[in-house]
């Protein structure tokens, strides 16, 4: 969009020469919003990277000692879902150490919130790509627990979401576990594919599509590793955009989109 703006500001104010000018500048300016800041600042972007990592983990862990307790059951969950992630044998044991430092309730989760805010809380959608992940993690083991939602909302609010913002985001985030696996039950699961996509059966064909657009604009790979989520980290957003895909299949095969 801003190429186009460049071109006709170029030729507007200089001319031909101002042309690529214009064309030049509206594509820095589309890729910086598209992928972010580290698609021109490799370091700045690893920087982010590092701490969102960090920051998932230990954030990981105190919503696994939501209940009260880390059980032995809880930490394989966590290795088995590193591997899952397919993540690196050294990045493993570092985020085992940030998820073990999670759990101790001596430790000052503030301290977390902090850093990632100051390194992240200006990047586009990272901070909700933060929170989708979190509710991924603690629906994995198969349960929800009340006290991990409670814990949760405490995470979205710290992280700028609101009330109905967590809420209308977990609904989304719960309706598209359903599709994992590919299981796709028409009209059962008609309902939970509006909610995945945070449209409604009255939503316009228009309104859905570009709701689906935008879902799987925000989980590309690109984009997210542009914005600071680890490699280690994106397969989980396919299998994110996976579960989109086939929430809004089911729409499309029932409206003849």
């Amino acid at each position: 969009m801003f190429k186009l703006i460049g071109i006709a500001a170029g030729y507007y104010f200089l001319g031909w020469w101002g042309v690529l000018f214009g064309f030049i500048l509206g594509a820095f300016i589309d890729r910086v919003r598209a992928y972010g800041q580290g698609a021109f600042n490799p370091l700045h972007n690893a920087i982010r990277q590092a701490v969102f990592l960090e920051t998932t983990f230990i954030l990981m862990g105190r919503l696994a000692k939501a209940d009260g307790r880390v059980s032995e059951e809880e930490i394989a969950h966590a290795e088995e879902f590193m591997t899952k992630l397919g993540m690196t044998s050294d990045h493993k044991k570092t985020a085992i150490t940030w998820f073990k430092r999670g759990a101790d309730p001596e430790y000052d989760i503030e301290k977390s919130y902090t850093k990632f805010l100051n390194y992240c809380g200006h990047t586009k959608n990272l901070k909700e790509v933060l929170l989708v992940y979190l509710i991924v993690m603690a629906l994995a083991d198969g349960h929800f627990h009340p006290e991990e939602e409670k814990l949760l909302a405490d995470m979205a609010a710290r992280l700028g979401f609101g009330p109905n913002a967590f809420k209308h985001l977990m609904d989304m985030v719960l309706n598209q576990s359903h599709f994992a696996g590919g299981k796709v039950a028409t009209a059962e699961s008609l309902d939970d594919a509006y909610k995945a996509l945070g449209v409604t059966k009255e939503s316009t064909d228009a309104e859905i599509k570009r709701a689906y657009r935008k879902l799987m604009s925000q989980y590309h790979p690109d984009k997210l590793m542009g914005q600071g989520v680890p490699e280690d980290m994106i397969k989980m957003a396919t299998e994110q955009a996976k579960d989109i895909q086939l929430a809004y299949d089911l729409i499309k095969k029932t409206r003849n989109l």
